[in-house]
């Protein structure tokens, strides 16, 4: 459950990638993404449901970002690690499915797959200060 789960947060990752990098419309890259990947309905669902929640939660997101990680302005951040902080985010405050552990944990494993060298820290790092927020 676990690993396609992992698999889910990695192509809903990708779709906020392009996005946040490229502009183009959600829906189409969403699409894109799926057709290249085998994921069950649940998967799928799960994926639509984390983007649309970002998107429609972002500015609340970014203001978090922005409160907890002062030092780094939202546009200086990397667009991945940009993009971890805003899936786990959402995760972390505005979904509450996810235990804070696993969302924080799922959140460094994507940075160490594909982030930069110091990016499992520092997502590690903004996330430990935001789920102190989340209370379950």
């Amino acid at each position: 459950m676990s690993g396609t789960r992992r698999k889910s947060r990695a192509v809903a990752l990708q779709v906020l990638y392009e996005v946040d990098s490229v502009g183009h419309k959600p829906e189409e890259v969403i699409q894109h993404a799926l057709s290249e990947e085998v994921l069950t309905g649940e998967n799928i669902d799960f994926v639509k449901e984390m983007v649309s929640g970002v998107l429609a939660n972002k500015k609340q997101i970014d203001d978090n970002i922005k409160n907890f990680a002062p030092s780094w302005p939202i546009a200086q951040i990397s667009v991945i690690d940009r993009n971890i902080l805003r899936l786990a985010i959402f995760e972390l405050l505005f979904d509450n499915k996810t235990p804070i552990k696993v969302a924080i944990n799922e959140a460094v494993e994507l940075a160490k797959s594909f982030g930069s060298d110091s990016s499992p820290r520092f997502i590690n790092g903004v996330l430990s200060s935001v789920s102190n927020l989340a209370t379950r």
